[in-house]
């Protein structure tokens, strides 16, 4: 669970998402969510996260707000 979130620095501080022990793997589920990856399969959901990670733009800054909107603290 969560082997990859090491590799997302970048978009959890993008998105102001402070990963913590009691969040990480709602985290991990939300966002296998958001790349339409069954929860638990996480070779399959880090190679289509890191897709949009990596990538700069529209794709990137709509994880990054859905990350925010769902997980930050209001």
């Amino acid at each position: 669970m969560s082997c990859y979130f090491r590799h997302l620095k970048d978009l959890f501080a993008e998105s102001g998402v402070s990963v913590t022990k009691e969040n990480k793997k709602d985290v991990d589920a939300f966002l296998h969510e958001q790349v339409g990856v069954e929860y638990k399969h996480c070779p399959e959901a880090w190679r289509a996260i890191k897709k949009v990670a990596q990538m700069e733009g529209n794709d990137r800054a709509k994880l990054a707000k859905a990350l925010r909107k769902r997980f930050s603290a209001h």
